[in-house]
């Protein structure tokens, strides 16, 4: 085998955080655990865990993890994790600390990034390399994504402009409400609201029932491998 496509999580390039200027619920919401199939081209080839928490410092873990049961994803033991901390101010989610970790039987990947909002700069490692800039209010980094958007339409946004903490730099992307879809996933039928990033050639689309959970029940994207994410359950402590 001469080429290895990534098994890359679902939250790759895909971090939200809501403009300063747009407030939304200011409470968290409850500690919740979310499990999803994930799909490439179709063909389910692993399941995903995402888990939000308090750390009872006044902080909030946000986690992903994401482990191959199939297919090349199998055979490679591909797995990937991702945990942010968050802190919320002003009714809005924000950054301190985020680390991911990809391994597979040929392939190892890492990135640690600190928010350190005194000083107003961001610091990432990623395989080695170092990258330091300027943080923006509101900003959270890319495994926050789901999260974010997903507390923006419980609070009946239908577009944001939002700063994203990713390797090199704060990017603004901008997401979309295009329209309400009838989606089968396997933990059941939902009316959902399917968002879409405008600012970006590469597809992604994210079906939300956001009163129902601040998580989408449906993720579909092309960067780090054209996977789809189908919620299985969602359960609360």
């Amino acid at each position: 085998m001469t080429r290895h496509r990534r098994f890359h999580p679902f939250a790759a390039g895909l971090a939200l955080a809501l403009a300063a200027t747009a407030a939304f619920a200011a409470d968290p919401p409850a500690p919740f655990t979310a499990t999803y199939r994930v799909l490439r081209g179709g063909e389910a080839i692993g399941q995903a865990t995402i888990q939000f928490k308090a750390d009872g410092q006044g902080t909030y873990d946000y986690s992903n993890r994401i482990e191959g049961t199939s297919g090349l994803a199998a055979m490679l033991g591909a797995s990937s994790s991702e945990s942010s901390r968050l802190r919320w101010t002003g009714g809005m989610p924000e950054t301190l600390g985020y680390d991911y970790r990809m391994e597979a039987a040929i392939k190892r990947r890492q990135r640690h990034l600190v928010a350190d909002w005194n000083a107003h700069r961001v610091s990432v490692t990623d395989n080695g390399k170092s990258f330091d800039y300027p943080t923006a209010p509101g900003m959270v980094d890319r495994n926050a994504l789901p999260l974010a958007l997903g507390l923006a339409l419980q609070d009946g946004k239908r577009s944001v402009t939002v700063p994203v903490g990713v390797k090199q730099r704060v990017e603004q992307q901008r997401f979309q409400v295009k329209g309400e879809e009838t989606v089968q996933v396997p933990a059941g039928s939902y009316q959902a609201e399917r968002v879409a990033r405008t600012d970006s050639d590469k597809p992604f689309d994210a079906w939300y029932a956001p009163k129902k959970y601040p998580v989408p029940v449906k993720l579909s994207q092309s960067d780090g491998g054209d996977l789809t994410l189908e919620l299985t359950g969602y359960r609360q402590p």
